[in-house]
Parts: structure tokens; C-alpha cells; sequence
């Protein structure tokens, strides 16, 4: 199959999926009749604006509203105010906005709605740390547990934890008024709790927990911190907690339906398609090994002139040995690319949906039979990159970065290995 074929192919696997998880004019059935009283929209992620945007042509009457997205995420709306802010680690823009944002909550009553649009990004963006924490130790806790290679949950539990309105805190200040919550999940399993750490749901976790993460990554924290942690001022509001009575949740796209959207493009397209599932957690090196071994078992299975996708989302992580540039998308489709050693036909993308992968410009990548050849004539050596974590520049050089900008949506990592060999 030639690659600029092939590569369309993977690119609408790709955009099959973004396309499902884009908010649209369908959240409106999710919002109940007018209130009594104010109607306030507040909330904090990717996709956030242009969910604020599908509210527009809905709802006639907004009282006030403030959402913060992450720079370059802001969209025109006609009644929603959109706030730009820093992700993935907070910034003083997302403290002021969390604030006002915890603040509007508060000044509702019991005839009031307040209608909150979360989506993956939320977290950081929500960022309102506690009295005796200050910001700056909040952002080094995020830094050092994404270099750690920390998972989502692992790193909102603590978040949760030093935060004034995340766990449930932003819902039970506005309480006794009703919450609507409307989300696009990006966490695998879809637990409301850890979308953008869950500000409107109750939390299961503990102060002793957060505590834990940090010890078992070797973090230190100062001791007004750890004493913070272990403290009753630590805990939020449990699920089944009173202030919570009036709140309700509503997941409006998954990475779930992406990967269907994903899976219905490859069949439709004479693929045999094969969907690992959307809760895939791990080291992306790893995760790129253990899917190889699937999908060659899978081949040996497959007539030769039959296509097959293995499709996958989830969050992959990196832990970070190097100083170079990419994201786990991209470390994904390096490590795979040494795996597979130039397979024939043998094609992959890794992106993240939001357009953003790691802390880089571009969403993923895409490898081919002869990325490596193509590495070697330009002197490269792909394991040397991968080892000090420069996938980024990797598929730089070679061209094969996916640059989309932002996407405003978020279900997380999308990933297809896809053999397509030639016709007849």
C-alpha cells in the first residue's frame, strides 16, 4: 500500500473519532427546564469553549458564567465568558479564575441552576489551593508527579486534596441551588469523580491516600503540606455527603463512543477491526511491546489479503529519563516502530485528541514499514531517542509529526496499528 493511501486511512481512523467526541447542539437534551431563579454556566477544560459555544443557540438566559480553557482553546461565544489559562501546570490566570469561580457558585440560591462544563484539563486549569498551601508548591507537586509518570488518578487524587473546589467542593458551595454537570470524559472508565477531579461529585478518596502517592514516588513535600494531608482539613466532601443532594451528573462523549466511531470506520472500510478498549493505562514503551505482541499474534491469523486495525485509547505515560520533546503519543509510535523492525505493510498512528500531545505542539505521529530505513539515512539511531525521550524530534526530522492545534475536545489518547497491504 503506498503511504500517502495508507496514511489517509490511519488519518480517518483518527478523525473518525474526533469527530464523535466533539461537542455539539446535543447537549441541550441533556438541560433541564428554566429555573426560577439565575442560571450561571461555569467550568474548566479542553473542550470547555466549544461546549460553552453549543450552549449558545440553547440557552437564552445566562445570569453570568466564566470558563477557563487552556491557552490557544478560547472560542467566540455569544453569552458564555471564556477565560484563558495555563495547562498542564496551573498558573495564577486558572487560581483567579478558580476563585471566581467558586465564588459565583456560592452566591446561589435554592430557585438557582448552576450548570457546570467540564472536560480533561479541568484539573489544572481548576487550580485553588487551600489556605497554607501556596500555588508554586502546588505546581511543583503536579511537575514532579508527571515526570514521575504518574497516572491520571493518581495525580487528581492528590490535586483533589490541595484544592478548595475540586472533590466536590465547587457543588456543595452552591448548594441547596441545583448543579448540572455536562462532561467529556478523557479518563478511563468515565468515573465522574476524576473528570477534572470531580468539583461537582462526590470523593472517595482520603487525605491518607494523596499522602501515600506522593510517598511512593519518592516525593517530598514541606512539612505544612504533609501535616495538611493528614489532617481532617484535608478531606472533601464524601459521596452521599448532603451538600451534594442536589447535584447531577451527565457524560455527554466518551472515548468509548470514539473508539466505536473508530472501529465503524475501519469495518466500513473492508478492516477487520479489533478495539482493545478505552481504560488502556501505562508506560507508553511498554504498552507499545505488549500491543505488538497482539497485534502479530492477530496477524498470523489474518489472510494475507485482508486489512486488520488494532484500535486502543486510555492514557499512556511517560517517565522521563531525558530532556527532549514529545509527548506519550509519540514515545508510543517510537518504541513501536523498533518493535515492529520495519514490518511490510505494517502502518501506526499514536495522537492525543485534544491536539496537544505531552507538553508538545503536535497531537501524535505516524510510523511506516520504513520509518527506520528512513531514520538510518539521516544518521539517527531511534533507540537513542527513545532513551532519552526525544521522540518528538524523532519524527520531526522525519516528517511525521501530526500537527492539528487544538482540537477543543479531549477522550483522551487515541492509538491504531494497522496492517494494509496492497490490493488484488
Amino acid at each position: 500500500m503506498s503511504h500517502p493511501t495508507a496514511i489517509k486511512i490511519l488519518r480517518g481512523l483518527f478523525d473518525s473519532a474526533l469527530s464523535k467526541a466533539y461537542p455539539t447542539k446535543a447537549l441541550a437534551s441533556y438541560l433541564p427546564p428554566t429555573p426560577r431563579g439565575r442560571t450561571v454556566v461555569v467550568g474548566a477544560g479542553k473542550a470547555s469553549a466549544a461546549m460553552g459555544q453549543a450552549l449558545d443557540d440553547v440557552l437564552t438566559q445566562i445570569s453570568d458564567s466564566l470558563v477557563l480553557v487552556p491557552y490557544g482553546h478560547e472560542r467566540t461565544c455569544r453569552s458564555v465568558n471564556i477565560v484563558e489559562a495555563s495547562h498542564p501546570v496551573p498558573d495564577t490566570a486558572g487560581q483567579k479564575g478558580a476563585q471566581k469561580i467558586l465564588d459565583l457558585a456560592s452566591s446561589l440560591g435554592a430557585d438557582d441552576l448552576l450548570i457546570c462544563l467540564l472536560s480533561g484539563g479541568g484539573s489544572a486549569l481548576l487550580s485553588l489551593p487551600p489556605k497554607g498551601v501556596t500555588l508554586t508548591e502546588k505546581k511543583d507537586i503536579t511537575r514532579r508527579l508527571l515526570a514521575c509518570g504518574a497516572s491520571i488518578h493518581q495525580i487528581n487524587t492528590v490535586r483533589k486534596h490541595l484544592s478548595a473546589i475540586k472533590g466536590g467542593r465547587l457543588a456543595a458551595a452552591a448548594f441547596p441551588a441545583r448543579t448540572l454537570t455536562l462532561a467529556i470524559s478523557d479518563v478511563p472508565g468515565d468515573d465522574p469523580a476524576t473528570i477534572a477531579s470531580g468539583p461537582t461529585v462526590g470523593d472517595p478518596t482520603t487525605g491518607d491516600e494523596a499522602l501515600g502517592i506522593l510517598e511512593s514516588f519518592g516525593i517530598q513535600t514541606p512539612a505544612s503540606i504533609a501535616s495538611l494531608l493528614a489532617s481532617p482539613d484535608a478531606e472533601s466532601p464524601f459521596p452521599g455527603d448532603a451538600t451534594l443532594a442536589h447535584s447531577e451528573f451527565r457524560i455527554a462523549a466518551t472515548a468509548a463512543d470514539a473508539l466505536e466511531a473508530a472501529v465503524a470506520y475501519a469495518r466500513q472500510n473492508g478492516f477487520k477491526a479489533i478495539n482493545l478498549g478505552d481504560q488502556v493505562e501505562g508506560i507508553a514503551s511498554v504498552l507499545a511491546r505488549d500491543h505488538a505482541k497482539i497485534f502479530e499474534q492477530e496477524l498470523r491469523e489474518q489472510p494475507d489479503n485482508k486489512g486488520l486495525a488494532l484500535l486502543s485509547g486510555g492514557e499512556a505515560t511517560v517517565v522521563l529519563h531525558g530532556a527532549g520533546k514529545g509527548g506519550p503519543n509519540q514515545e508510543y509510535l517510537l518504541a513501536l516502530a523498533i518493535v515492529l523492525d520495519g514490518r511490510p505493510d505494517v502502518f501506526a498512528i499514536a495522537a492525543d485528541t485534544d491536539g496537544i500531545d505531552g507538553a508538545s505542539k503536535a497531537a501524535g505521529a505516524v510510523i511506516t514499514p520504513d520509518t527506520l530505513a528512513r531514520a538510518a539515512g539521516l544518521a539517527m539511531d531511534p533507540r537513542e531517542y527513545l532513551a532519552r525521550n526525544d521522540a518528538g524530534s524523532f519524527f520531526e526530522q522525519l516528517d511525521d509529526l501530526i500537527v492539528t492545534g487544538p482540537t477543543c475536545t479531549n477522550v483522551n489518547d487515541f492509538r491504531a496499528i494497522a496492517y494494509i497491504p496492497e490490493p488484488g
